[in-house]
């Protein structure tokens, strides 16, 4: 019997993360032109991308409860007991499907034990809070003191995203037609927080792309805490030059500790488009849980 710690592919986490820890990560689905992908399985950013800007029809759908039964069964199978760290409902369906999945598989396997954690985050913002627990398990952190962690990591974690283009929000139907033309012909740029619902909000707006980038870049000054002592997490789509300058300004600003590098796969690509960038960090640090991060 193990302690298991899992996540969705909507984490955005790093492939080294995953190979390092051998984390179980349950692939998100995209049907392009009515056929079934998954995400980091069968599909993978720059293809998807690629893709994306050829014009084909494209639909995510959150993970099922078949999919999810698939995906659990081994481990009950094993009793090992499982920490899920779930896709925000502010967001996808992924936490009430992982649910109905888990008292499914409790008829069959009544000693089963699954937490799962609605991160109420986004991408790498709980891709950073999902390795920050392997981190503790691995340095010997306790059952109990992780699961009060991954709470705490996940309450606590800030996102600062923009975007480059509007018409992937707009056909979304998260912007209004009036703002999306207003935005575009004044080179609008939407800062987008994750809220405390776990639901994307546009908090401000820029003009200039180079602009978005400096604010984000301010907002980690303005709400992060002990950034010196933070790994702080960063996602791009296609944009690496903007990428590469935001690592780069974080680590001269801020003096991180250091850097979790994600990509944006379809679960968020799909709906904000390529030319999406974020920074992912805390507002509140414990001692108790850094003591297992060194």
């Amino acid at each position: 019997m193990a302690f298991c710690i899992i996540t969705d592919s909507a984490s955005d986490i790093p492939e080294n993360i995953i190979k390092e820890y051998d984390l179980h990560v349950i692939p998100t689905p995209v049907t392009i032109e009515g056929v079934d992908y998954f995400d980091g399985e069968t599909i993978f950013p720059d293809q998807f991308y690629e893709i994306q800007a050829s014009g084909k029809e494209i639909k995510t759908y959150h993970i099922n409860q078949f999919m999810f039964e698939e995906h659990f069964r081994p481990f009950a199978e094993r009793n090992d007991e499982v920490l899920y760290m779930c896709f925000s409902t502010g967001i996808a369906g992924t936490f009430n499907a992982a649910t109905l999945a888990y008292e499914e598989l409790l008829e069959e396997y009544p000693d089963f034990k699954l937490t799962i954690i609605d991160t109420k985050c986004a991408s790498v913002g709980y891709g950073l809070a999902v390795e920050r627990i392997l981190r503790m398990q691995k340095n010997g952190a306790p059952k109990e003191l992780i699961i009060e962690a991954a709470h705490f990591f996940c309450e606590h974690m800030e996102h600062a995203v923009t975007v480059m283009e509007l018409d992937y929000l707009f056909k979304g139907g998260r912007l209004s037609r009036t703002s999306f033309l207003a935005g575009t012909v004044l080179d609008i740029k939407p800062i987008i927080i994750v809220d405390e619902n776990g639901s994307l909000k546009a908090v401000e707006k820029v003009r200039g792309w180079k602009k978005a980038q400096k604010r984000i870049l301010d907002i980690v000054g303005e709400k992060g805490a002990n950034l010196e002592k933070q790994v702080i997490g960063v996602c791009y789509g296609t944009d690496k030059e903007a990428y590469d300058y935001i690592k780069e300004q974080l680590v001269e600003r801020y003096h991180i500790k250091g850097l979790l590098e994600g990509r944006v796969g379809c679960a968020i690509g799909a709906h904000t488009g390529p030319g999406i960038l974020g920074i992912v960090f805390l507002n509140e640090t414990n001692e108790k849980y850094e003591e297992y991060l060194n």
